[in-house]
């Protein structure tokens, strides 16, 4: 299940240059940009773990991402 809005997705698209968004373009993005999210956090959550720390960091974020 998507946890995005595709509205904030869409908004995205739009600051980026775009004047119209598909519903499947917008959808498509926000997938993605939900994978990469997961990824990036996987690792943090690991980076965390391995520092000794059950709170994940701006740190940690920056350097999974």
């Amino acid at each position: 299940m998507a946890e995005l809005p595709i509205a904030a997705v869409e908004r995205l698209i739009r600051k980026s240059g775009a004047t119209r968004v598909s519903p499947q373009a917008a959808s498509a993005l926000r997938d993605v940009l939900e994978e990469q999210a997961g990824r990036i956090a996987a690792k943090a959550a690991k980076l965390a773990k391995h520092a000794g720390r059950k709170t994940v960091t701006e740190e940690d974020i920056r350097l999974a991402d």
